[in-house]
């Protein structure tokens, strides 16, 4: 399958560039797989479109302040993004400013902050090690930027709309936006409806983000993620597969994750690692029985997993309405659920 039959028309207008007033005052697209339709709705109503006994699954990470500003000895100005921590002090990160970033260069970022490039991980990753006083998180939290997608140009007033209100563990790169609907208040109403909530974790990188540059879908490589799936998680998760209720991933982190632990029984399994799943055409889903998700770019992973849950041609078809209906596209717009 070809990477550009992922492709769609999108104008330059409905990419969101700042987070609606409410969380939950986004849209939604509701498609149901069997009957094909499609019901437009606004997300704070997402509760009625679930069902008592459902199970819902949320990631639970939380967005590090990752991108640094410093200068190498010479003057040169660096930026790098924080993607995955190695070691207490070494990190995988992407050269922003590529060729500034060499093997051997010192960067200093602040009085307190500076690391060495030690070498290259894979294309376009560089392996960093840091010399820091003090506490590194919050070292990175005072001086550190949030790491808004490049098609965002609008300044983000307030970073805490780029975090779920339910994150916890931080670590992230980037947010999993899916997520970024829901309220404190949506979250307890759908308990008092009598559905479940399981949290997971994983650590959005670059196997998220990166765009797929293959010109077939097959060849492209993910970049892998870490991840967490708790003995809480796997209670609940597997109690409602074995009583035939829905689990319903919110948004393709929660989805790579239960597709990574899930056995051939879409049974799910505890424990922690790293995840290079590639999720698209022709995967069978084992665990995962809806999704909440966005809407994604041209081309990425991500389009192609939610291509694989509702298919190629269906989803193309969406998106086209979703166009025509003037949705808002990307990582501050507006929210489909597929069931």
């Amino acid at each position: 399958m070809k990477t550009s039959d992922f492709d769609y028309y999108l104008p330059e207008e409905l990419i969101a560039q700042t987070p609606v007033e409410l969380r939950n005052s986004s849209r939604l697209m509701v498609y149901d797989r069997k009957t094909k339709q499609v019901t437009h709705a606004i997300f704070r109503d997402i509760v009625n479109f679930l069902e008592k006994g459902d199970v819902l699954v949320l990631n639970n990470t939380r967005v590090l302040p990752a991108r640094l500003f410093g200068k190498t000895k010479s003057g040169g100005k660096v930026e790098i993004l924080l993607l995955k921590r190695l070691e207490l002090d070494r990190w995988e990160a992407l050269a922003m400013t590529g060729k500034r970033a060499r093997a051997g260069d010192e960067i200093t970022f602040s009085d307190e902050l500076s690391c060495k490039v030690e070498g290259y991980a894979e294309e376009g990753i560089r392996v960093v090690r840091f010399n820091y006083r003090g506490v590194f998180e919050d070292i990175i939290n005072r001086i550190g930027a949030m790491p808004l997608p490049h098609y965002i140009k609008s300044e983000l007033k307030d970073s805490e709309r780029y975090q779920t209100v339910y994150c916890k563990v931080t670590g992230s790169a980037a947010a999993p936006t899916a997520g970024l609907h829901f309220t404190v208040e949506d979250l307890q109403r759908i308990r008092e409806k009598g559905i479940e909530i399981a949290e997971v974790l994983l650590h959005v990188g670059l196997g998220t983000f990166r765009p797929v540059k293959a010109k077939n879908v097959e060849e492209h490589n993910m970049h892998k993620e870490y991840f967490e799936v708790g003995k809480a998680a796997c209670d609940i998760v597997n109690r409602a597969k074995a009583e035939g209720r829905r689990v319903i991933a919110v948004g393709t982190t929660s989805v790579r994750v239960l597709e990574s632990v899930a056995d051939e029984s879409g049974f799910i399994r505890q424990g922690s690692g790293e995840t290079g799943i590639f999720i698209y055409a022709g995967y069978k889903f084992k665990c995962v029985d809806a999704m909440i998700t966005n809407f994604h770019l041209p081309r990425s992973s991500l389009i192609m997993l939610v291509s694989a849950f509702a298919g190629r041609e269906e989803v193309l078809r969406l998106y086209e309405l979703a166009v025509e209906e003037r949705y808002r596209f990307y990582s501050f717009g507006d929210a489909m659920f597929i069931k």
